[in-house]
């Protein structure tokens, strides 16, 4: 099987997001100005280091601190599918997570936000997906946010994901968003991607399975790495 190369299915056009924005702020500043070099891959790059729980410790309860205390604000559960282009699990692949507090700050020194910070919450988590590509993490849902991109602009309720390889140089970046939102559609980051097809498989669904009764209500994510139905990603060039 040297030298053969796998069948690889591209997105399809307008599905995800450009370098370059434009009513996107950042990316005037940030995008590549000239055309991209193809690096090759060392054995490093794709097939080091192993993520596993006995390295990357597992967190899937962002609400609970080792002392027992817990975080303000709504609890969720958040869970769905990592698969691949033809509907197949990935498995044992590694999931973090990072989003705002239930007022709409991060705890990072770099958020200025007039917004209370909570003790109790630091907004980061990690899981790996099981036999059937599955993973679930509990959580607060997280509050909008100021981000001056344009006169009183305000981020939707949103979480990161940061999804891994083999290696480091294997990691797919994304948000999810919260249905029923109405600050998606003022969005410029949400409509970066032209097509809205694509742009809604960024948006959760309610999922009374995953929701625990008396306790916390469910939102299903499916993430899809590859191919036409592929998730938009924040660095997919």
């Amino acid at each position: 099987m040297s030298g053969i190369i796998p069948g690889y299915r591209r997105p399809t056009l307008l599905t995800q997001p450009p370098y370059d924005a434009p009513a996107y702020g950042s990316t005037r500043l940030r995008h590549p100005q000239q055309k991209l070099l193809r690096l090759p891959h060392t054995v490093t790059e794709t097939s080091a280091p192993r993520f596993s729980p006995q390295r990357y410790p597992v967190r899937a309860d962002l609400t609970v601190q080792a002392d027992g205390s817990t975080a303000m604000g709504e609890r969720i559960i958040i869970g769905g599918h990592v698969l691949d282009e033809e509907g197949r699990p990935v498995r044992n692949t590694m999931v973090e997570v990072w989003q705002a507090n239930a007022a709409g700050r991060y705890n990072h020194p770099g958020d200025h936000h007039d917004a209370p910070l909570d003790p109790n919450f630091q907004g980061m988590g990690r899981v790996f997906t099981d036999e059937d590509g599955f993973y679930r993490f509990v959580t607060i849902r997280p509050g909008a946010y100021p981000w001056r991109n344009h006169k009183n602009a305000w981020r939707p309720n949103h979480i990161h994901y940061s999804v891994f390889g083999a290696g480091f140089a294997q990691r797919m970046i994304t948000q999810m968003y919260f249905p029923g939102d109405p600050l998606l559609a003022l969005d410029p980051i949400f409509h970066a991607i032209p097509d809205e097809a694509a742009r809604n498989r960024l948006v959760a669904k309610f999922d009374l399975e995953l929701t625990q009764p008396e306790w916390a209500l469910g939102y299903r994510f499916d993430i899809v790495l590859r191919g036409r139905d592929a998730t938009p990603m924040e660095d997919h060039h």
